[in-house]
């Protein structure tokens, strides 16, 4: 009996040192027990000094991060991993990235989605239109017809014609 209660209380310990070191401020940890991996999510706060921290822009057509409007580009609900492969992509391309579209209402839904946190878009530019076409591999077409290219992590860039698509499954080897 004694091993037992001995057993269950190391485990709820490591647990919630674990828990512990993966929540810091700014920061919450989002997922249920069917989930695969729980998904670490980050406040608009916490996204935008990250981009900032690394020379990233963004931008909206309504001046504004509200999440319920299309209009705005918010980051909020964002994943870490996310946050992450934008600045993986601005370090290894050397490009100006300016981010167009985050969590806001108004993108396709899906769990892979904006809304979810594992979507970014980016303004076109020659540099990183470049460096996405020669430094990823070409996949076919999307659905939509958008033009598709994977990194070697796995994240696909879709070419949306006036922007880049991103979905991140994960940090692109941050």
């Amino acid at each position: 009996m004694k091993t037992t209660k001995v057993t269950r209380f190391t485990k709820a310990r490591a647990a919630l040192t674990a828990l512990a070191l993966v929540v810091a401020p700014g920061v919450a940890v989002m997922g249920t027990a069917t989930d695969a991996f729980a998904v670490t999510k980050i406040s608009h706060a916490t996204a935008t000094q990250m981009f900032r921290d690394v020379g990233i822009t963004w931008s909206s057509s309504g001046n504004c991060s509200n999440r319920n409007v299309s209009t705005c580009t918010s980051f909020e609900q964002l994943n870490l991993d996310t946050a992450k492969g934008a600045q993986t992509l601005k370090r290894a391309s050397g490009c100006a990235l300016n981010i167009t579209g985050g969590t806001e209402t108004g993108h396709a839904s899906g769990t892979y989605s904006h809304w979810n946190g594992y979507k970014l878009d980016y303004g076109k530019n020659t540099c990183v239109t470049n460096y996405i076409k020669n430094t990823f591999a070409y996949i076919g077409l999307r659905g939509d017809g958008a033009p598709q290219y994977k990194s070697a992590s796995g994240n696909i860039y879709a070419d949306e014609g006036n922007h880049w698509d991103v979905t991140y499954y994960n940090c692109g080897g941050c």
